[in-house]
């Protein structure tokens, strides 16, 4: 892709000002990384063992918290213009606020109304690691950058995991990590202020096109894909097999050591064999991955899955580079920012369908749907045109023209 497309600031970017810029989105997407491992390796235990709740509770909390993505939609719109370092600076400071004020949060209404403070400022936040990616990356060199920057959110992550895993060792309280967790926020909104300020896309932020579709379906599925993984794989080891806080973070430390080896590396072959190819295998794979999760029994077993599943989420920087062939530089963010929303409806409905499935018929049903929504994902995947390693992205073509 061509950054110098974004804007005149961008353009005028040297080549060390664009190496500097990549190095503190790297540390902003790292000390995310710390933040969010924290959050999801602690949620299952904290919403199980410390607010005591159901598996419909832990539905409605997810399809309230998720609906901010969908709220973003309009957010963005109203953003439209502004430079997307001071955008995301302000998002991360809502995140550090609303997390680490769990470590006080008294009972499940407290959670839910802080879960909306956060859970904003990360849905606003979302898409513009990659934008802000695409508009620094080398021309041929998208994917390669992208892959980075899944290495470095999997090395904040993997850090972040090992020292909590010795605090819990220790004897501290899951609590006090919540705030620990609020503070590496505010770091990264440190890091992100440090970014050109130049970085910005012109025009309206969210952009629908029919060409796009494809992308937009498969936003859709991964939102299911998304949830089930989040809202209750973790929450089926710690409520069914009563995992201890411990073994859970030894496995999400485990997930993050294969993302962070695999992320670049992920990131390489997306460039050399394209975004179809990638994904078919990504949502084959997850489809026996959710009927094992509905099937098998063995918490062994069942570990290896969820390591193997929550490392796969790699593969979905395919749908970013998918974005950087088929849309111009333009409509980067814009069409990036459709995707979130699209995967946020899917993320807002499945929640609730999941936890009234958990809570009335059985669990594994949470599961066979996932399975559904990844069998039909590899569907949509086959219809993305065949790779060329000698096309040029459409943003290369659409400065061409100009």
């Amino acid at each position: 892709m061509g950054p110098t497309s974004h804007s005149p600031v961008v353009q005028a970017l040297s080549a060390q000002q664009r190496r500097r810029g990549l190095i503190f989105l790297g540390a902003a997407v790292g000390a995310v990384g710390c933040t969010m491992a924290l959050q999801m390796a602690m949620n299952a235990n904290f919403l199980a063992d410390e607010i005591g709740v159901s598996g419909f509770q832990l539905g409605l909390l997810e399809a309230v918290r998720e609906s901010c993505g969908v709220l973003a939609f309009v957010l963005f719109a109203l953003l439209a213009g502004l430079a997307e370092p001071i955008v995301g600076t302000a998002m991360l400071l809502l995140l550090a606020a609303g997390l680490g004020s769990y470590w006080v949060v008294p009972d499940f209404l407290w959670v839910v109304l802080l879960s909306l403070v956060w859970s904003q400022g990360l849905h606003i936040w979302m898409p513009l690691p990659n934008s802000m990616t695409l508009a620094l990356a080398e021309p041929n060199r998208a994917g390669h950058r992208l892959g980075q920057m899944q290495a470095a959110g999997a090395a904040g992550s993997g850090i972040a995991l090992i020292a909590a895993l010795i605090c819990v060792w220790l004897g501290v309280k899951i609590r006090p990590l919540y705030l620990a967790a609020g503070l590496m926020a505010i770091l990264a909104a440190i890091f992100c202020w440090k970014i050109p300020h130049g970085i910005k896309t012109p025009g309206p932020r969210l952009v629908f096109r029919r060409r796009y579709a494809r992308y937009y379906v498969l936003c859709f599925l991964e939102g299911w894909r998304k949830q089930i993984f989040l809202c209750f794989a973790g929450f089926l080891l710690v409520r069914q097999y009563h995992t201890p806080l411990s073994t859970m973070l030894l496995l999400w430390i485990a997930a993050n050591g294969i993302g962070y080896v695999a992320s670049a590396r992920v990131g390489r072959l997306i460039d050399r064999v394209g975004e179809r190819r990638i994904l078919v295998f990504y949502y084959a794979c997850l489809t026996g991955m959710f009927v094992g999760y509905a099937l098998v029994s063995l918490p062994a077993v069942l570990y290896a899955i969820f390591v193997i599943d929550s490392s796969f989420f790699v593969f979905t920087t395919a749908l970013t580079t998918l974005v950087n062939r088929l849309a111009p530089a333009s409509e980067h963010t814009a069409t990036l920012s459709m995707g979130v929303a699209m995967n946020h409806v899917a993320a807002v409905t499945m929640p609730f369908v999941g936890g009234l499935l958990w809570q009335y018929v059985s669990y594994q049903w949470a599961f066979v749907i996932g399975a559904m929504a990844a069998a039909s994902s590899i569907a949509v995947a086959l219809r993305i045109p065949k790779h060329n390693a000698q096309q040029a992205p459409a943003a290369a073509l659409s400065e061409a023209r100009t």
